[in-house]
């Protein structure tokens, strides 16, 4: 596979230790039925005024979506996925106090196109250019940055019942495979990051299972991009069921994430996240 040689020939990116920086990636929901914030920053101020904040906080990259992805959700129109997003974006490059890399959280290359004229340069794809493969194609010829993610199925079914041989086998090879596609399309291996997706189609044992053996995941070359924040597996194992009380879970799932090599991590809770991973990583640092 050209994912083998380009590991052997150095061409991917090293892969991410404790002795390499991480990011954190602030979550900005323009949505108004995402399943822990939705809601909460729809209005066009709010949502500007948040993304600040989070910058504030120490995230390096925005994660602006139109669309909510929680299990069971319907899909937005493109059109008016675009009206959500591409306002925000157009702001937050225009503002001098924002240094965050700004990324558009959507599958449509339609709306990609337009952030990314917006000022965006990173583009997460939840269905890794599965939905729309013309978004490979935009991601090439403009040298974005971009997050392929496993997803079993479509948001509204992906909890249907959840099945693997070995969750993380099949997650590992998925990714392979997508990141073979995105190489095939021209898109610099530099530039691709992978997902596991945790709580994209997966029960809680799924979910503990690719944490517990997340460094076969970092195997593949790419830097990982995890996202575990405030979702319902960590409600199952706390007994929190409003999601703005699982922070404290979250940060534990991301120590333990940095330890095993992920090295982005999309958040919700940003300035918590930032100070935990800062403590991680001088401990795990070597002198």
């Amino acid at each position: 596979m050209r994912v083998a040689r380009a590991v052997e020939s150095g061409a991917m990116g090293e892969r991410p230790d404790s002795e390499r920086a991480y990011r954190v990636m602030g979550i900005l929901n323009v949505t108004p039925d995402s399943f822990s914030d939705g809601g909460e920053w729809f209005a066009f101020g709010q949502a500007v005024e948040h993304g600040r904040a989070l910058v504030a906080q120490g995230a390096a990259i925005l994660d602006v979506g139109g669309e909510s992805t929680r299990p069971g959700s319907d899909p937005v129109p493109e059109p008016r996925e675009r009206e959500r997003v591409v306002p925000v974006i157009a702001a937050l490059a225009a503002d001098d106090a924002v240094h965050a890399q700004l990324s558009v959280d959507t599958m449509k290359a339609g709306v990609a196109e337009a952030a990314v004229d917006a000022g965006a340069t990173y583009v997460n794809d939840v269905s890794a250019f599965r939905h729309d493969p013309a978004l490979a194609d935009l991601v090439a010829e403009r040298r974005c940055d971009c997050c392929l993610m496993h997803m079993l199925g479509e948001p509204k079914t992906m909890q249907a019942d959840p099945r693997y041989d070995d969750v993380v086998d099949d997650v590992r090879a998925f990714l392979a495979g997508r990141v073979e596609y995105a190489l095939s399309r021209g898109i610099d291996p530099a530039r691709i990051q992978v997902d596991p997706g945790i709580g994209f189609g997966k029960t809680l044992e799924h979910n503990l299972e690719l944490l517990r053996r997340l460094g076969e995941i970092a195997a593949l070359g790419f830097p990982v991009v995890l996202g575990t924040s405030r979702k319902s597996f960590l409600g199952r194992l706390t007994g929190r069921h409003d999601p703005h009380e699982r922070v404290a879970a979250g940060l534990a799932t991301n120590v333990l994430g940095f330890e095993r090599g992920a090295s982005i991590f999309r958040v919700h809770d940003v300035a918590q996240t930032v100070d935990a991973l800062a403590v991680a990583a001088a401990t795990v640092r070597r002198p």
